[in-house]
């Protein structure tokens, strides 16, 4: 028989009912230190007082308003994000997915409008875009449109860091290119810097747009406000979500005022986007985040995690190959298999996420302590040995 949720998860056993910070408790009492922070979503851990004092005074308030009508708080959070970003103008959503699907139709109806026939987007293989239509379709990969067809159209996939097939690729007809700066599910690759520079000199060339997606790599989790500060470049359409909410459900679109052109009234809306409870929370996540004394701290603490990652891997040769990603977006490539890695922390009582290209994701709240990124080390380590026992 059926649950009565839909089984399309993979669960492991466990319940938790209550956060404080790095640290979730279990039904059964058992306190585990968060890695995974939802997927890089609990970027301030788990009930920061901020969040909850901006959300539970703004539930005293006003819970839902129709974009039909003026929103003050989502007013005030479009325009830090303008002030703090590239972008002109910002269109609120739920989720990254959400933000992906007004990406792509903000793209392709840029060019209509310029009157040119140019609907192509370009995209790279271990990309993860969500799992709407356009998102599935963007990624491309089989496990995901599997069974899902006919797909939408007009993506052209090429493989990650390939220089001569984008190059060849990207024609007069071709409306963007839409791309990670860090990929997450597809194993926490890293685009160099130089590459993105690169990206945006040949989008340039071209006349072509550029989107990134920093629905994972966004929102202080590599030091930086947003990751392609580290490049200096600016793109011209960005998807944002997961961190931004700080666990509430919010994503978001930016654009400059050129590429976003063609989304006039009537093109593009949403029900709960931008609705006053996730802006609340968006204000005070970004009142927390986007401070330089705050990313300051996000990049010392990513540079003592990175460093007793390696002492990590050079103390289990056999579980561990090497460290990679930016900021507080690391992964861990194994020899072993990664979701042995993943059961062994549930064991101590450690989450990690797992990945393609055989990695465990680590992504914990930017604010975590130095002494629960000692403690994680410690779990990671005898998680490691225990694998090796066994």
């Amino acid at each position: 028989m059926i649950s009565s949720v839909l089984p399309t998860y993979s669960r492991a056993p466990l319940s938790f009912v209550q956060g404080e910070g790095s640290w979730l408790v279990e039904a059964d009492g058992r306190r585990f230190l968060d890695l995974g922070a939802g997927i890089a979503v609990n970027a301030l851990g788990h009930a920061h007082p901020a969040l909850t004092a901006a959300l539970t005074q703004q539930a005293g308030q006003v819970w839902h308003l129709s974009n039909l009508y003026q929103i003050p708080a989502q007013q005030t959070l479009a325009d830090k994000l303008v002030d703090l970003t590239f972008a002109d103008t910002v269109f609120f959503t739920n989720s990254g997915t959400e933000a992906c699907e007004l990406a792509v139709k903000m793209a392709r109806k840029y060019w209509f409008e310029k009157g040119e026939d140019r609907t192509e987007i370009i995209t790279f293989d271990g990309s993860f875009h969500g799992r709407s239509a356009a998102g599935i379709a963007a990624a491309g990969s089989e496990k995901m449109t599997r069974g899902f067809g006919p797909l939408l159209g007009g993506f052209t996939h090429l493989a990650f860091g390939d220089h001569d097939a984008l190059t060849a690729a990207i024609s007069d007809k071709t409306a963007a290119v839409l791309i990670e700066p860090v990929q997450g599910e597809g194993g926490i690759r890293p685009v160099p810097d130089q590459c993105l520079k690169g990206l945006r000199d040949l989008c340039d060339e071209h006349g072509a747009l550029l989107i990134l997606d920093e629905v994972q790599c966004g929102v202080g989790r590599t030091g930086k406000l947003f990751a392609h500060e580290w490049a200096g470049i600016t793109p011209d359409i960005m998807m944002v979500a997961k961190g931004i909410g700080g666990g509430f459900p919010l994503g978001a679109v930016l654009a400059t005022e050129n590429a976003a052109l063609g989304m006039t009234a009537g093109t593009h809306g949403s029900t709960y986007g931008g609705n006053p409870l996730g802006c609340a929370v968006g204000n005070a996540v970004l009142d927390i985040i986007a401070t330089d004394a705050f990313l300051s701290e996000v990049n010392r603490k990513a540079g003592l995690l990175r460093q007793k990652l390696e002492g990590l891997v050079a103390d289990n040769p056999e579980v561990f190959e090497s460290v990679r990603g930016a900021g507080l977006m690391l992964g861990l490539k194994c020899k072993v298999t990664n979701s042995d890695v993943v059961q062994a922390g549930y064991g101590q009582a450690i989450l990690t996420v797992p990945a393609a290209d055989n990695v465990i994701r680590l992504l914990p709240a930017l604010n975590i302590a130095d002494d629960d990124i000692a403690t994680a080390i410690n779990k990671l380590d005898a998680a490691a040995k225990s694998l090796v026992k066994s």
